[in-house]
């Protein structure tokens, strides 16, 4: 038996309320952000993912590992061509390292990598 029904991730970053509505709008999820926590939720599954104010962050710096990248998140779509112009809409940026063909890496607004991926 499971303790627990999900797990909520921490992201941290620059700006709480600024990658909250990034990634809620990126996912469709609701977000709520107050004095340096942002969080998103999926309001069908309640699911979360929170977002901590940290003062002299630093982005990670991918591929290498001067400054991991720690974690990131791959956001399943059903179309990489038609995905990427919308979250480059959002503020991410794209990747110079491409290294496959099923996903794409970018980077969030504070420079977390992330991938779109198709199954």
């Amino acid at each position: 038996m499971a303790i627990a029904r999900y797990p909520s991730f921490v992201i941290d970053c620059p700006d709480a309320e600024a990658l909250a509505t990034f990634y809620g709008t990126l996912l469709g999820w609701t977000v709520k952000a107050s004095d340096g926590w942002g969080e998103i939720r999926d309001t069908e599954t309640g699911q979360c993912i929170c977002f901590q104010q940290v003062e002299d962050f630093s982005s990670p710096q991918w591929p290498g590992q001067v400054v991991p990248q720690q974690m990131h998140l791959d956001v399943m779509v059903e179309d990489l061509d038609a995905a990427e112009p919308e979250v480059l809409a959002l503020g991410a940026t794209k990747h110079d390292n491409q290294p496959g063909t099923s996903f794409r890496v970018f980077l969030d607004p504070a420079g977390h990598p992330f991938c779109l991926c198709v199954d």
